[in-house]
């Protein structure tokens, strides 16, 4: 379908949906309101659920890369964890590593887009998929949430740190690992910067944000993005902000105007094409200054 414009509480009321704050009947009940004129609530449905094969911008054997999947030990965590390794094709040099952390419904195509984007920066990157337990990224969005919901996110940030510690000791890589996360992903990266002391840079996208009382903690620096639209995630801003002042941390922090949640996944209408690009140049050059 073209491009409908869509009233800012279809987005809103999606993000509940994404969050399993509301289940997919009730988000179809609610969604009704909005279906107007030739625009069926089918239709709805069908414009705002990802598109992830039609936008992915780096092809899964795109000869630049070499790509690959894993397996790691996460004895804290899921046990043994499998992610998509990628990272320049016939490169001879010991790269920096970055950690790619999916949303909530694990190593979906979009993540392992971004796996792959990070891949031709000239870095190592790992992206792991937390649902590897339960037979991993179940092929859609639904029952990756579903699944997803059935571990701790204190028993997946075990499998992200150890992530960490797969590849700084991996033999392509020097040493110097970061981590960006998206949604959940955001909250992960936000917690390895309080749990990882030799963590060397951390970049949430609109993720939940630590108590102020492990602020202090933090020893990596951190690239911050938040949508100005995502009030939710937003709201706990001010206080990490100011703890992050209060203990002298080094962080940058942008809220891009009139972006939403999810504002970077270009598989859905709530990718905003310039604040995910220059949110994007901005980790790049993050990642180049620290890593490299």
């Amino acid at each position: 379908m073209d491009k409908p414009q869509l009233d800012q509480e279809i987005f809103d009321l999606y993000d509940h949906y994404a969050h399993n704050r509301i289940d997919r009947r009730n988000f179809m009940e609610q969604l009704s309101v909005y279906a107007v004129g030739g625009l069926t609530v089918n239709a709805l449905m069908e414009y705002l659920m990802p598109k992830y094969f039609s936008t992915l911008q780096v092809q899964p054997q795109d000869p630049r890369l070499k790509s690959e999947y894993i397996e790691y030990a996460s004895p804290k965590g899921g046990g043994t964890i499998k992610g998509l390794l990628s990272r320049p094709a016939g490169n001879t040099k010991k790269l920096p590593g970055i950690v790619v952390v999916h949303e909530n419904r694990g190593l979906n195509p979009y993540i392992e887009d971004v796996t792959r984007r990070a891949g031709l920066e000239g870095f190592i990157a790992l992206g792991p998929d937390a649902l590897t337990p339960l037979g991993g990224y179940p092929g859609t969005d639904d029952e990756g949430r579903t699944m997803q919901s059935k571990r701790t996110r204190d028993e997946m940030l075990e499998d992200f740190i150890a992530a960490f510690e797969y590849l700084k000791v991996h033999p392509e890589c020097d040493g110097n690992v970061g981590v960006v996360g998206f949604c959940f992903g955001g909250w992960i990266s936000n917690m390895m910067a309080v749990r990882v002391p030799d963590l060397k840079a951390a970049v949430p996208f609109y993720g939940g944000q630590p108590a102020a009382a492990d602020v202090p903690q933090i020893k990596a620096p951190l690239l911050i993005h938040y949508g100005a639209l995502d009030t939710r995630v937003n709201e706990g801003w001010p206080a990490y902000e100011a703890a992050l002042k209060e203990n002298n941390k080094t962080y940058e922090a942008y809220i891009y105007e009139n972006a939403n949640h999810g504002f970077h996944n270009d598989s859905t209408p709530r990718f905003d094409k310039d604040a995910a690009a220059l949110a994007w140049q901005r980790t790049i050059a993050f990642f180049t200054k620290n890593l490299k």
